[in-house]
């Protein structure tokens, strides 16, 4: 990414300028965590139960965003969790993204597996979503990230195969993959070699909007105690300890749930855009 094309970006819009910083931030601040002069994010002590963010505190200072109920940072924590969190959407967006273009490309040029395809995508959507979640998460063999990101990849290559699909199937028309064939390409080049460069560019964009909704998926089933163990800090698991204390102390959930929303939210804003531009394309 040049100069120009991020001056390009700031001087057309602001606001997925803005988002795109914040997001390289948030990536960057956890990714070195370790450097940084934060407190062990599971070392806690009765002691310095539910202490108020530092501008409130009359105590104990040393906790900026607070302590939650076991006396751990809430601060550390958070940033903590970012990677977990982040890690989690991004490698099942990956897998998801892998899984829906094999199945889309395979469905759009084979005919009878099309109909195949197409059917066990109508039985999984027949399916709520946490049901389908807690039954996966339980014939896997319980909650662990491993599992999560298995449940979470499951529940997301439909998208993806759908709309490879319906390129695939304008392809098969096109005069270019009739030249192809024609002069005796096999079927898998033709799909991987000659089809496969032609949908990467919509099933990126595709990940990108549907990477801040992994993450909301991911803090949904954490906060239900279907995803990350508790012993490893995640925002959907600082949600769901922070709202069994909601009425005694505010920050415990108040600023996971900040740090949730604001990433979405820009995650959100960087998705629309690039799936604007590649509309535009």
């Amino acid at each position: 990414m040049n100069r120009g094309f991020i001056s390009k970006i700031t001087k057309n819009n602001k606001a997925v300028a803005a988002a795109l910083i914040f997001l390289i931030a948030v990536v960057a601040i956890s990714a070195l965590a370790e450097l940084l002069p934060l407190m062990d994010p599971n070392e806690g002590s009765l002691s310095s139960s539910l202490c108020p963010p530092s501008i409130f505190a009359y105590k104990d200072s040393r906790h900026l965003l607070g302590t939650d109920l076991y006396g751990r940072d809430i601060c550390s924590r958070i940033i903590y969790g970012a990677r977990t969190s982040l890690g989690i959407a991004f490698i099942a967006t990956l897998l998801s993204m892998g899984l829906g273009v094999l199945l889309g490309l395979l469905a759009g040029y084979f005919a009878f597996l099309d109909q195949i395809i197409m059917r066990i995508v109508d039985i999984q959507l027949s399916f709520p979503a946490v049901v389908l979640a807690i039954a996966l998460v339980s014939a896997l063999g319980g909650p662990s990230i491993t599992n999560l990101v298995i449940v979470l990849a499951i529940r997301g290559w439909i998208q993806f195969a759908r709309v490879v699909r319906s390129q695939v199937l304008s392809l098969k028309e096109s005069v270019l993959i009739e030249a192809v064939e024609s002069l005796g390409a096999t079927r898998w080049r033709t799909i991987f070699v000659h089809m496969l460069p032609n949908v990467v560019s919509s099933s990126v964009a595709i990940a990108t909007v549907y990477l801040p909704m992994v993450m909301i998926q991911e803090a949904g089933l954490s906060f239900l105690g279907l995803g990350v163990p508790i012993h490893i800090p995640s925002w959907g698991m600082m949600l769901r300890e922070g709202q069994q204390m909601i009425y005694t102390a505010w920050w415990p959930i108040v600023f996971p749930t900040l740090a949730v929303t604001s990433v979405v939210f820009a995650g959100v804003i960087v998705g629309d855009w690039l799936t604007r531009l590649y509309e535009k394309v």
